[in-house]
């Protein structure tokens, strides 16, 4: 891999409960604990440990990333803050705080350094 773009914004994803119980033991394949935080730039979240974050999830979160790249505010989707977001995971288990932080990069479609082949 050979990354040759500074992306505009990184994002920080943290387990912030759970739907049901205490714990994800016996109905979250990925064994989400409360406190893990995932974090990533463009490429799909890992958390602390080098775990990448539910395939599930990242589904459902991809295109309210993509929302932000565009200039969206998720406040407009119902999300707490210009740049934050509370989701509950696609099978109803993990509650997950989605928050992007601006780096300063240009946006990439805007920027120049989309070019079309």
């Amino acid at each position: 891999m050979k990354k040759w773009y500074d992306e505009e914004y990184e994002w920080s994803i943290e387990v912030t409960g759970f739907l049901q119980g205490d714990s994800t033991e016996h109905y979250c394949r990925n064994g989400e604990e409360i406190g893990d935080v995932y974090t990533c730039t463009y490429g799909c979240p890992v958390n602390q440990h080098g775990h990448g974050i539910c395939s599930k999830a990242m589904l459902q979160m991809f295109p309210i990333m993509e929302a932000v790249r565009a200039g969206g505010d998720l406040r407009n989707i119902g999300g707490d803050g210009e740049y934050t977001k509370t989701i509950v995971c696609p099978d109803g288990c993990v509650i997950f705080r989605m928050t992007a932080k601006k780096l300063g990069g240009e946006n990439f479609h805007t920027g120049g350094f989309w070019e079309p082949r």
